[in-house]
């Protein structure tokens, strides 16, 4: 459980990465900006040409008063770069005619591959309980997965440098301790109660703000703090799956990602977010590979591969194993990239929403693990709490930027 919370987390520290994405580029050559007018500010992304500047899924028509004499019948469009080279506007396809939609279903694709890598991922532990070794599994498919789409131009892969490397190790060292932990988390304990402790990973990026990074955290965040505490230990207290293995690998690995997200916002690249969690996955599965090979590999050689396969078979055991990587990377790039195309506060709502699914879906899968009252209602607290503080973050954060701008 702790693991998707942790994959999750995972896709908002690589967002880190990618702030720097969009640079001001010089408007268009033949625009006269008039005098009463502000001048045009346009950026120049990788996949969309030129676009007016700001968070739009599409060209904005520029005001008339900006355009050059052009026939009656044409709109005056900022276009791509390679239709303003031949004078002609690039027709809109399927993804600037319908962003909403497509922006919805990045959403429930998020949210489905989330929920089936908790299932499956928790079901494997029932009967393989070596979570080093899964969790390096997770790694090695996502790896494979990025090295075929490099092959195939889709995306085209990154260059990298030395200087480049040194600003990821950290962030992928985080990572893939944050990943391992959450998975020992997610095999020692229920799904839910997994992840109402995970629900205690923003009071750890507070305090990284605060007392590491010596920046002032508003009153009202920490108060927004109060509910999430209060009903992490209330789901503890009673929680029928409860041991310390689980509690404590799930706080490690709250810790863990919150020293990645102070890692990525001193590692900004201009690099996409698909290559950048690609070069991330890649070393963070080298990081694991030296703990999985010492903690579980004698075991793995003496019964554990021989006891998994006696009991669901070696077919069932090696596509369970694949399944569950494939969905993991899938589900954390999608949360990468749908956070691109949405502001902080819908992303962060959405991140909030997510965890109740799955909670919500793991109960049901689930029916053995059952929950008391108190662990039920001190989830709700805690997942409430988890809401409150996103929103009042995002609503400070969105502040910020309109000063700055």
């Amino acid at each position: 459980m702790s693991a998707l919370g942790a994959l999750s987390g995972g896709a908002a520290g690589v967002a880190g990465l990618l702030s720097l994405r969009r640079r001001a580029a010089p408007p268009p050559s033949g625009l006269a900006t008039p005098a009463h007018l502000p001048p045009l500010k346009c950026a120049v992304l990788p996949d969309a040409g030129q676009l007016v500047w700001g968070r739009q899924l599409r060209p904005a028509l520029l005001p008339a008063a900006l355009l050059p004499p052009q026939p009656a019948r044409r709109h005056a469009l900022c276009p791509p770069a390679a239709a303003a080279a031949s004078g002609e506007a690039k027709p809109a396809g399927f993804l600037d005619k319908y962003p909403a939609l497509v922006t919805g279903f990045f959403f429930f694709m998020w949210y489905f591959l989330n929920v089936i890598f908790n299932i499956l991922n928790k079901k494997i532990y029932n009967y393989f309980p070596y979570p080093y070794f899964v969790s390096l599994i997770h790694l090695v498919v996502g790896v494979v997965y990025c090295l075929i789409s490099w092959s195939v131009g889709l995306p085209k892969r990154a260059p990298i440098n030395s200087n480049l490397l040194k600003l990821l190790f950290p962030v992928a060292l985080c990572h893939a301790l944050g990943h391992v932990t959450s998975n020992v988390s997610f095999a020692a304990v229920a799904v839910s109660f997994a992840h109402t402790i995970k629900a205690l990973e923003p009071f750890f990026n507070a305090a990284a703000t605060q007392f590491v990074l010596g920046q002032q955290v508003p009153l009202s965040l920490w108060l927004s703090l109060a509910p999430v505490v209060i009903g992490v230990s209330m789901a503890s207290l009673t929680e029928l799956s409860f041991n310390w293995t689980g509690f404590i690998n799930a706080m490690i690995s709250n810790i863990s990602f919150t020293y990645r997200s102070i890692y990525s916002k001193k590692a900004m690249t201009d690099m996409d977010s698909t290559n950048v969690y690609a070069y991330i996955s890649i070393i963070s599965l080298l990081v694991c590979i030296p703990p999985a090979l010492i903690f579980e590999g004698p075991q793995l050689m003496q019964h554990g591969f021989s006891d998994a396969i006696a009991k669901v078979g070696l077919q069932k055991f090696v596509t369970d194993l694949f399944l569950v990587g494939l969905f993991y990377h899938l589900y954390n790039q999608l949360a990468t990239n749908t956070l691109e195309r949405v502001a902080p506060l819908t992303h962060a709502v959405g991140n909030v929403l997510k965890r109740v699914f799955v909670i919500g879906f793991s109960i049901i899968v689930f029916a053995g693990n059952r929950i008391t009252t108190q662990t039920g209602i001190g989830t709700c607290i805690a997942i409430a709490g988890v809401a409150m503080y996103s929103y009042i973050k995002a609503r400070i954060e969105e502040e910020k930027r309109k000063k700055s701008a």
